[in-house]
């Protein structure tokens, strides 16, 4: 049985950890307020971007961009995993590498070949211990956080692959934010880029529109300028997205960490009591019972 001393211990050993959860969760809280807010900006303009994008793939005919080719047969996928770098998310990167898995899993038989590019620690320490093809392990890329110049780089190395034929297809896993409480994986398909279901529908609702517009130096050329712009914009925003839903996680999780210690010290605090008193009462019994002694001696 645990004594007064090894309990007291416990409740300052406990009451140690909160105080670094708390602190952690604040930092948390802030470092997601300003990711959240970048988020917040990139998102309208990678959607708005993405409108024009479809709008010129709708009326261009057949690859009229290199980055729009679509091997035939069996491709080699270059599959970008986007996790943390620091742990304590809760199950962020679990459900990550779970969707991973079953991604693979389910493409297995319809491609020649997946290779993984990770960013993130905890994804290269993951699947470091597994059979998988890793093409390269980024860590520690975004240290102050993401940066468009940084993302515009990694697009830049994916592009070449793309375009060399090292890779026939790019796809990125990562963790979409939905809400402080709700962050799910999500899959992005980066390329080749591809007219989405009902964007012939839309370039043919405003046809006539779209037909008076005049494209100065002209529409290849403006493909060839805004379609690898297109690449960076949406790999930055996925960086952000990856980012802001870790900071959610942490703090979500901090906070749970928090209350449970919370509760942990309210239940030893309880048990000190108890155990405290019963020892005063035990030492009141023996002293009641030394005096009783001392007049049956007299």
């Amino acid at each position: 049985m645990a004594t007064l001393r090894d309990i007291r211990r416990r409740i300052q050993s406990v009451k140690k950890t909160s105080q670094i959860t708390k602190a952690m969760q604040m930092v948390a809280a802030a470092r997601l307020r300003r990711v959240q807010e970048a988020l917040q900006s990139a998102r309208p303009y990678a959607n708005s971007m993405e409108s024009v994008v479809q709008s010129l793939l709708a009326q261009a005919e057949g690859d009229a961009h290199p980055l729009m080719e679509q091997r035939p047969g069996l491709r080699h996928m270059d599959l970008v995993i986007v996790s943390t770098d620091r742990g304590l998310c809760g199950g962020l990167n679990t459900n990550l590498f779970r969707r991973v898995q079953a991604f693979l899993q389910e493409n297995e038989a319809g491609y020649k070949a997946i290779s993984l590019d990770l960013i993130g620690r905890k994804s290269r320490e993951y699947f470091k211990r597994r059979k998988v093809t890793t093409r390269k392990a980024r860590v520690n890329l975004f240290p102050a956080g993401p940066r468009f110049d940084v993302a515009k780089s990694l697009s830049d190395e994916l592009v070449e692959s793309f375009l060399s034929g090292e890779v026939d297809e790019v796809g990125v896993l990562f963790n979409e934010f939905r809400s402080m409480l709700t962050q799910r994986p999500a899959y992005f398909p980066l390329l080749p880029l591809t007219r989405k279901a009902g964007g012939e529908e839309a370039a043919g609702a405003g046809a006539a529109a779209i037909s008076n517009y005049l494209y100065e130096p002209g529409r290849d050329v403006l493909l060839r300028s805004l379609l690898p712009r297109y690449v960076a914009v949406q790999l930055y925003r996925i960086m952000l997205e990856s980012q802001t839903s870790e900071f959610a996680a942490r703090m979500t999780a901090m906070d749970n960490a928090t209350s449970n210690a919370k509760d942990m010290i309210d239940r030893l605090t309880l048990t000190y009591n108890r155990a405290r008193q019963a020892a005063i009462t035990k030492e009141l019994m023996d002293i009641v019972n030394g005096a009783e002694a001392l007049k049956f001696q007299a």
